[in-house]
This record gives structure tokens, sequence and C-alpha cells, in this order.
């Protein structure tokens, strides 16, 4: 941070994510982008999201009521990367008519078109893996912006890898269990069937899901993975009960570090309206902010996180928009809570 650098000023032209000129050197967090949205099954628009999270942070007050001032830690948003765009192009390509016929069936040209999109999110997860082992070795806080939320997996199981006892704390309208969905074995509505494969992983607690199949309502076993439905928080809420016991008690199982992975559509659709797969129901910000601020308090760690399915409004001026607003805030918060569990 350069010593001129004014955080009540605005944004400069050029700044970088929340207006602040850090270098990956000096900066503390790295925030890598991954403009993916393949596999979205309702609509998409996911991809946009990272571009305009990083235009609408520029708004973003740096001096924030709840975390403080996270930017005094260095913040770094890469670059898109050029393969993952590469990527996308040609995965949404093949996934079209996929999606159209609500899966492949017994097509042979639709099963070869899944079976390719299946390997690019393979790749996809390599790569990021890659870059996510890097950042980690360097001592950084890693934030993966999506994107669907088929993305973040490579993250995930390089951050497992480090922790060999870590907590995943998923925030969702959706369970995300499925073994595979609409022909995809890496669909956005199966991340956390692979994360739940990951033998570090000891321990997944779901939060606001509340549109699952009887399938993942099956995987929710109340043991090594448990769930606080949207119904159960609903209830809570109309009832007057104290939601924050009721968040302690909840995290109480959870060992030491942690990993957050956030779908916006967790939070009220008010809040995200062009999100992928929106459902009624869910967390105020000011709840999504209490859970995490808990779990911070509880002494917990918070090793890495990613947010995922933003999407800007169609043909509106991505950066603007209602969407991408909360969700920069949103990252703000969830980089702020991680530092200071750290």
């Amino acid at each position: 941070m350069a010593p001129s650098f004014d955080p009540s000023a605005a944004a400069a032209p050029g700044s970088g994510a929340f207006g602040l000129t850090d270098g990956p050197g000096e900066a503390r967090v790295h925030i890598l982008p991954i403009p993916f949205d393949a596999t979205c099954s309702f609509r998409r628009g996911a991809a946009g999201g990272p571009e305009a999270i990083r235009t609408a942070s520029a708004q973003v007050e740096l001096h924030d009521l709840v975390v403080g001032r996270p930017y005094e830690a260095g913040i770094w948003m890469a670059p898109s990367p050029a393969e993952v765009e590469a990527w996308n192009a040609e995965a949404r390509a093949l996934a079209d008519p996929i999606l159209a016929a609500g899966g492949p069936g017994a097509d042979t040209e639709l099963l070869g078109n899944a079976a390719r999109v299946d390997a690019i999110q393979q790749e996809l997860e390599a790569w990021l893996f890659e870059r996510a082992s890097l950042a980690l070795e360097g001592g950084k806080l890693l934030a993966v912006v999506g994107g669907d939320h088929s993305v973040p997996l490579g993250a995930i199981r390089a951050h497992a890898e480090r922790h060999r006892d870590l907590a995943v704390l998923h925030f969702d309208a959706h369970a995300d269990l499925r073994p595979g969905y609409e022909g995809f074995s890496h669909s956005h509505a199966s991340i956390l069937h692979h994360v739940a494969r990951l033998d570090p992983v000891s321990s997944i607690l779901q939060v606001g899901v509340r549109d699952l199949c009887e399938e993942e309502r099956a995987a929710i076993d109340g043991g090594r993975i448990r769930a606080v439905f949207g119904t159960d928080w609903a209830a809570a809420r109309l009832e007057g009960r104290n939601l924050r016991a009721l968040i302690r008690r909840e995290l109480e199982p959870l060992p030491r570090d942690v990993y957050v992975t956030f779908d916006i559509d967790g939070l009220d659709p008010s809040l995200c309206p062009n999100t992928g797969t929106p459902v009624p129901g869910g967390l105020s910000f000011d709840e999504a902010s209490a859970w995490l601020e808990e779990l911070v308090r509880s002494g917990r760690r918070i090793v890495g996180f990613d947010l995922c399915e933003v999407a800007p409004a169609p043909g509106g001026e991505a950066g603007k928009g209602w969407d991408e607003i909360v969700g920069s805030r949103l990252l703000y918060r969830l980089i702020g809570f991680a530092l200071g569990s750290r």
C-alpha cells in the first residue's frame, strides 16, 4: 500500500479491486476470478460475475463497521484468465444442446459432448489446484470468485491437502450433493458430492438449503454432513428464537480449520435476483454475516473461501447492478472475517 493512499477517497481510475493498487507480491489476499458457467442448468450469467464484482467493488467503503479495515492487508485480484474463458466458450457450446434436451439421454453425439465438458472441468480443476497451491505456499489467503458453483473444487482440494481435519461451511439454497446432473458429473449441482469424497474433509455444514432432491436429503446424514435447512432457519426466526445461539450450537462440532464455500443464492433472492437458480427464502445479508462472525468468535480459522453464482443483470451495465453490488460487499466481508480469524 502506497504511503499516499487515501482509503476515504474515491477509487482512482485504473485501480484494482476495491480501488486498491496492491500487486501480487505485497498483497496478503489473492482473489482469483473463474469466469466459467457452462453447466448452469436454468439460466447463465455467472461467468460475468467476477468482472462485474471487480467493477462494483470500487464503490465499497474500505472501512467496514463489522470487519474493520481488511484493505490494510493488501488485496490483489488477478486478471481474468484467458484459458478459463476459452474453456468456458468451448464447454458452453457443447453443453447448450444437452441442457436444451434435459440431458444427453442415449444420443451418442450428446453423450460425447457431455464427456468433453466433464473433461474440460477436470482440466479446470487441475489448473485451479495448481494455482491455489502456489498461492497457499506463498502464505496468501486465497479467495476464488466464480462462475458457477462447480468451479472451486480445485481450490478446496488444495486447502484439504494442507489441513488434514478440514470443515467445509457451505452457504447455498441447494445441497449440491447429486453425483451428476443432466449428464454432467462435474455439474454445479455436484460440487459438494465431490467435496465429500475428499478424505481430509471431516465435516460439512450446509446453511440455508431449501431446494433438494430425495437422494440429496438422504446424503445429509446428521453426522459428517449436516444441514441447517431454510425451513429450520425460517422457523427459528419466526418464533423469535436466539439466532446467534442457534449458530453457535451448529458450529460447535466443527474442527478448527474451516473452508467457506458461498453460493450467493443462499441469500434471499431479493439480494441476488439474477443468480442462476434463485429460490424463495434464504438468509439476509446481516444473518449471513452473523454466521461468519460467530465462526470467527469461536476461535476457528477460515483458511480459504469462494463466492460463486453472482450474475449481473442481462442487458445491464455490468458492475453497476444490484447483484454485483451485494456480491462485492459480501466478498469484502468474507475477506475481513478470514483475515480476522488468522
